[in-house]
């Protein structure tokens, strides 16, 4: 059966999982962790794609991205997968293949869906066991997001900014929205509709792409994530 075709669009964010062949680690260390994240940076400023969140978990990692073209999205994925492959099996004395075939990626409709992505991906060392709180895991965008320290490989998207007027405003109201925890079924959505292609959006997104993307566009997962925090008035922080 032919693979079914991902739906990338211009900037629009999207989710990427990446993982690891038969579930194989894909570090061994922290410095393999850190190798990924500077070639992540690298390949992501060649291509001018903003990186807005991550995670690397053991034997997977997640993204969330805003490419200025689809075809920057593949080139960046794929850079980033043949150099740090290349790297990993020079220095770990190994050969073959480390990832799970391709890349996973399912488009977000950022008005609705994003932030509550943004709080999936920061949140999977906590539903992984891996720590209580998400900024205590040192591979994620939960500490930048949350002010405990900045990362420049981090282009913080308009609508964390719109979450408040000052830097203590936004972080205030990010710990606030990740304290809530990531529902089962908002969880499920997010996963399926990255691993299967599928988009995570609105009837009203979709329908002007239905024509183009006919196998993509009309077949996503079932249910909705939960809605967003909102920007807060004059009177101050959410």
């Amino acid at each position: 059966m032919a693979r079914l075709p991902r739906l990338i669009l211009a900037d629009q964010p999207h989710h990427i999982i990446l993982r690891g062949n038969n579930r194989q680690a894909i570090f061994f260390s922290d410095l393999d962790r850190q190798h990924l994240l500077n070639t992540v940076a690298e390949v992501a400023t060649v291509n001018k794609v903003a990186l807005h969140a991550y995670v690397l978990m053991d034997n997977h990692l997640h993204l969330l991205v805003t490419p200025p073209t689809a075809d920057a999205l593949s080139r960046m994925m794929q850079a980033l997968g043949r150099r740090y492959v290349g790297w990993f099996n020079a220095r770990h004395q190994r050969t073959g293949t480390l990832w799970e075939g391709r890349f996973r990626a399912g488009l977000i409709e950022g008005e609705r869906h994003l932030l509550a992505c943004m709080r999936y991906i920061e949140l999977n060392p906590v539903r992984a066991g891996l720590c209580s709180q998400a900024q205590d895991w040192p591979w994620s965008s939960a500490r930048h997001h949350l002010g405990l320290e900045r990362l420049s490989l981090i282009t913080e998207h308009p609508l964390y900014w719109a979450l408040g007027n000052t830097p203590f405003d936004r972080e205030h109201a990010w710990r606030e929205f990740m304290d809530q925890g990531v529902p089962a079924q908002e969880q499920a959505v997010f996963t399926m509709a990255a691993l299967r292609g599928r988009p995570v959006a609105s009837e009203a997104f979709l329908k002007p792409l239905e024509e183009a993307h006919p196998r993509v566009a009309q077949k996503r997962p079932r249910g909705r994530p939960r809605k967003a925090p909102t920007a807060p008035d004059d009177s101050g922080p959410i």
